[in-house]
């Protein structure tokens, strides 16, 4: 059994009322998994002796600019055992920014979570130190939203003086 198979089977084995949807792209799988269980899923995908999913390599997130599913969490994960990629994908729910944060998995997401919360908005319930990393904790706004014009919003941050 390939390893793709055999992660399905254990995130369906373990979650058994959870429809999981994957997709292969270029030699990337990817596995989308539903946000109320992402830590959960990967503390099995870590942990687990045979997947063994030790490092978390980046988080992102993508703004699709529209009302419905607007936001969708993106993890890439690492198992140097088995020299596998895995992508997950985990959309937010209409109207939600919120998520559970994985740095009680992976000590390595804590930056990146920071990051895509100073630059999305999205916050991480129980993360460790949430805070902006980019941007001056006074900015309103988060700049890589859709909303956010491309030149900027003049007068919202001070620029240094020649």
């Amino acid at each position: 059994m390939e390893l793709k198979e055999k992660i399905l089977l254990k995130l369906k084995t373990h979650f058994k009322d959870v429809d999981f949807s994957t997709e292969e792209f270029r030699g990337e799988y990817c596995i989308t998994i539903p946000n109320k269980i992402i830590v959960d899923a990967c503390e099995l995908l870590k942990n687990d002796e045979e997947l063994a999913f030790n490092l978390c390599e980046d988080i992102t997130a993508v703004d699709w600019g529209r009302l419905n599913n607007r936001f969708t969490m993106v993890y890439f994960i690492f198992s140097m055992k088995n020299r596998f990629r895995l992508k997950i994908k985990c959309d937010l729910g209409d109207g939600v920014e919120k998520i559970d944060s994985v740095t009680s998995v992976w000590k390595s997401a804590n930056w990146a979570e920071r990051e895509v919360y100073d630059m999305y908005g999205i916050e991480f319930n129980n993360h460790p130190d949430l805070r902006r990393m980019y941007m001056p904790e006074s900015f309103e706004y988060h700049p890589l939203r859709k909303e956010f014009p491309v030149m900027g919003i003049p007068g919202s941050l001070s620029l240094p003086k020649k």
